[in-house]
């Protein structure tokens, strides 16, 4: 829908980044009346870094959005150029799926999205302000004096807040290339109290395609042609686009070493922290000055552009410098840049103010969600804006336990322990019950309670039920079929190169091999049943991780027990055996449950201990057990 609009909304959305898209489509999926307020709506869903949706970790939070409804997954597959599974030689839990996408058909598919959902109304605009009645928010006020009414907003301004861009010495105020800076909401919320503090982010040159020596770069191999990552396969597919590897030299560097005179990250001109895991160039050469090059990735950006990212060469370097480091790679020493790599510092927001749902804990009705949080990435904004806006819709928190979701795992991380001071990305490590939080079975743990919600429509609910159909089929013949130690059994797993049977063995135990797989199977047994290939696979991962998934899911009852202990408002944290330290932690983060509290950096085992025998003594909350 479009303008004229009308002034009253059930929620109202400021943003239209994936956060923004995501909060607007959960909530208009629970027959929510939503405003999405934008900056620009030629903008919606803008790919403002690389063209690229998934990866480690980000690929599983992307899945679990599709399981949940969402839109990201089937977008991205939409207009896909590229699919690629990471971490093939590790276990499935830390598998991944990275689509390389095109960046101007895919804001386009999304806004598309917004526009076809009942429910949903764009406005172009600027927030300026945050209206409260009895301290509880009760619409926005915009740049023109306009005024919107909702119940509930959500924020999800991303590096919009009071964003300044940096190129060299040039400064100039700007949530990215091409955009403005919302400067008055950053003034309305620290008028409200929020906890603001600045974070830096920056983007690569993007070059001319056309201008690279392709013979001097090496095409990037192990492509997945069949991948997607939404669990409906994609209608159509895109022509398929390849990507090429390319390395820095000791004369990049040297260029690099020569300008940090001139970068706005050593002069002082950035105050707020950028991304560790994703240093710029001038970090990498700096921090690891042993190394004599680095890999950068050539990404085109689309079907109907020449422009290619080069990954792995972030900068906020001046333009002169950008266009020497560029043509010192080989394959790059004609390169054209088009657009000149940058740094954007910009406001955000202190998680830990927020509950589980992402409502602040002292606006009530305000939701905050993606950068603004202090996040980094696509993938984690998409999540946190499901989650608040669907909790925005609800009334009540939609939560998931670091047992059920990588999103779990994201928000309680962020409510709980913040940030660190550095914009924060999901890797698989953080989730300790990583081999339960798979990407394969992202739809087994959260299509049920989707669907139970109402967030989940009634031709992916049907698509599920036969899939888990087949599973259940699948895993009983396995269990019930078995193979004896004769002669044409002997002959069958000789072929394979397989040691033979000593003992009539059920497929389901004969799975167990690593070796062993699903062909194998139909090899060995001409009656197995034809299943299709994302059945096989969960078949044959329940069967081959059987063993470890139930302790993981023993772990998760534990982890699930403790988020019962309830620490009472007012709780006096200086107990007994409690060291000063742990216990200012605990006073400082006020965590609600006995599980949150052991999850704070520098709360000891120890101290988790002396918290347990203390609540043991005291009157268990209805409901709630104590072991």
């Amino acid at each position: 829908m479009s303008a004229p609009a009308p002034s009253r909304f059930d929620l109202i959305v400021v943003g239209a980044g994936h956060a923004g898209c995501e909060a607007a489509l959960a909530a208009a999926r629970l027959g929510r009346a939503v405003a999405v307020v934008a900056l620009s709506l030629r903008h919606i869903g803008r790919l403002s870094c690389n063209p690229a949706v998934g990866g480690l970790a980000k690929g599983h939070l992307v899945r679990e959005i599709d399981a949940l409804g969402g839109a990201i997954a089937q977008v991205a597959d939409a207009t896909a150029l590229q699919v690629r599974r990471l971490n093939t030689r590790k276990g499935l839990a830390v598998q991944a799926t990275r689509v390389q996408v095109d960046i101007d058909r895919y804001p386009a598919v999304m806004r598309a999205r917004l526009e076809q959902t009942p429910g949903i109304t764009l406005i172009g605009g600027e927030v300026a302000d945050l209206r409260l009645r009895h301290d509880r928010v009760c619409g926005i006020t915009l740049a023109d004096g306009a005024e919107l009414d909702a119940p509930a907003v959500v924020l999800t301004t991303g590096t919009f807040l009071a964003g300044v861009l940096h190129c060299g010495d040039e400064r100039r105020e700007g949530g990215r290339v091409g955009d403005a800076a919302s400067g008055a909401l950053s003034g309305a919320l620290r008028r409200l109290g929020l906890r603001l503090g600045r974070l830096k982010t920056g983007t690569t040159p993007r070059i001319d395609g056309r201008t690279i020596d392709l013979s001097r770069v090496e095409v990037q191999a192990d492509t997945w042609p069949d991948g997607h990552l939404s669990f409906t396969p994609p209608a159509a597919r895109l022509p398929a686009r390849d990507c090429w590897m390319a390395w820095t030299t000791e004369v990049t560097h040297g260029l690099i070493r020569d300008a940090l005179h001139r970068s706005p990250l050593y002069t002082g001109a950035i105050e707020g922290r950028g991304p560790r895991y994703c240093p710029s160039i001038e970090d990498k050469v700096v921090r690891f000055a042993h190394k004599d090059q680095h890999l950068l990735f050539l990404e085109p950006e689309g079907l109907d552009t020449h422009r290619v990212y080069v990954n792995g060469l972030s900068t906020s370097l001046p333009r002169d410098v950008q266009d020497a480091v560029v043509r010192s790679v080989p394959g790059l020493e004609a390169a054209v840049i088009e657009q000149y790599g940058y740094a954007v510092e910009y406001d955000f927001s202190d998680p830990r103010d927020l509950g589980h749902d992402l409502q602040h804990k002292g606006v009530p009705g305000l939701f905050l969600a993606g950068q603004v949080n202090g996040t980094s990435g696509y993938e984690e904004a998409a999540a946190q804006g499901l989650v608040a806006g669907a909790s925005a819709a609800l009334g009540e928190p939609l939560r998931f336990g670091r047992d059920e979701a990588y999103i779990g795992v994201l928000i309680d991380d962020l409510v709980t322990r913040g940030i660190g001071g550095e914009p924060y990305r999901m890797f698989p490590s953080r989730a300790e019950h990583r081999l339960l939080l798979r990407e394969d079975n992202a739809d087994r743990r959260l299509m049920p309670r989707a669907r139970a919600l109402g967030l989940l429509d009634a031709a992916t609910w049907a698509r599920f039920e036969q899939k888990l159909a087949q599973i259940e089929a699948g895993a009983a013949w396995a269990r019930a079929r078995e193979l004896a130690p004769d002669g044409p059994t002997t002959a069958a797993f000789s072929a394979l190169g397989l040691s033979p049977l000593k003992n009539k063995t059920p497929v389901a135990g004969l799975l167990q091999r690593p070796e062993l797989g699903w062909a194998e199977v139909r090899a060995l047994c001409p009656d197995a049943p034809d299943l299709a290939p994302e059945v096989e696979e969960q078949v044959v991962t329940d069967l081959k991780y059987a063993g470890y998934l139930i302790r993981e899911e023993a772990r998760g009852a534990r982890a699930r027990r403790m988020e019962h202990w309830r620490l009472p408002p007012g709780f006096d944290w200086a107990l007994p055996g409690l060291s000063t330290e742990v216990a200012e932690r605990l006073r400082a983060a006020r965590p609600e449950t006995l599980g949150a509290a052991a999850r704070l950096p520098g709360v000891t085992p120890a101290a988790v201990d002396v918290l347990a025998v203390h609540l043991a003594r005291q009157p268990p909350p209805a409901g709630a057990p104590l072991a």
